[in-house]
């Protein structure tokens, strides 16, 4: 049987850059749209849009800066209060650089922040007025969850929900894709011990299914002046709908075992 083509469907919503309230935003922004969630929908939401309905928003004039914070900005050519912010919300820190940008020198700080490894632990000073950043979402999976469930309880509908950002990947340019924190359905699916096309079992095969679901998702919320941070992902192949706690242990694995910080920092041949 044919399986149904997969679907994204781009919803606009209003701008915001002050607290607000999510979930009736999200409703009517769908209805505005002339969209309906359906059975099975994956909801995209973008993970800055969540953050800033919680006011996570810092004026970076307010922010006092720390000797060890201002030693990293003249090391790495970074604003001094930014990355006191970084100090202050990344869970790790492991380094930085410095890149040449239209002729002047900009630094980021590569961290592990909410089991994601990002610059800037994913400090974001984009679509936001001039002075302003934005941090991560508090507690993302706990929210979505409670984002999910509010809206199920308002529509009777059965989602899956996600909050997206983007990330680099290593050694590639471009950004993609990537689920900050997930609700309704596991964000993996293990392929392990099946047989492939050959019948030899699969050994380490793991399918990130939120962040792929995520990528189909940016394409067509875009990174600038789009002002559409919510996508309807549909016949995703999202079949287990759960109600079930899900946390970043279901998706994050230790930064000590992966490849590529692994490889780099202590797998020296």
């Amino acid at each position: 049987m044919a399986k149904s083509p997969l679907m994204a469907i781009p919803v606009p919503a209003p701008v915001r850059d002050t607290a607000f309230d999510l979930v009736p935003t999200i409703l009517q922004a769908i209805h505005d749209a002339d969209e309906t969630l359906q059975d099975g929908d994956v909801l995209a939401l973008s993970s800055k849009y969540a953050a800033i309905s919680q006011g996570r928003i810092v004026a970076l004039d307010s922010v006092q800066v720390s000797a060890e914070a201002q030693t990293i900005a003249e090391r790495y050519v970074m604003n001094p209060q930014l990355a006191q912010l970084v100090l202050q919300e990344a869970d790790h820190v492991f380094g930085g650089i410095t890149h040449r940008f239209n002729g002047h020198e900009v630094g980021f700080l590569l961290t592990h922040k909410d089991g994601i490894i990002s610059p800037n632990a994913g400090l974001d000073r984009s679509n936001i007025p001039d002075g302003q950043v934005v941090l991560f979402p508090q507690a993302p999976y706990r929210f979505a969850q409670i984002i999910r469930s509010a809206i199920q309880a308002q529509t009777g509908v059965h989602i899956g929900l996600i909050l997206t950002d983007s990330w680099l990947m290593p050694g590639r340019m471009g950004t993609t894709g990537v689920a900050l924190a997930t609700a309704g359905f596991m964000p993996v699916r293990d392929e392990r011990g099946k047989a492939d096309l050959f019948g030899n079992p699969m050994q380490v095969t793991q399918v990130g299914v939120a962040d792929s679901i995520c990528v189909c998702a940016q394409m067509v919320m875009g990174e600038t002046a789009e002002a559409t941070p919510i996508a309807i992902v549909r016949n995703s192949g999202v079949s287990l709908l759960t109600d079930g706690h899900i946390d970043v242990e279901d998706v994050a694995i230790d930064w000590q075992t992966c490849i590529y910080v692994g490889g780099l920092t202590g797998g020296k041949l």
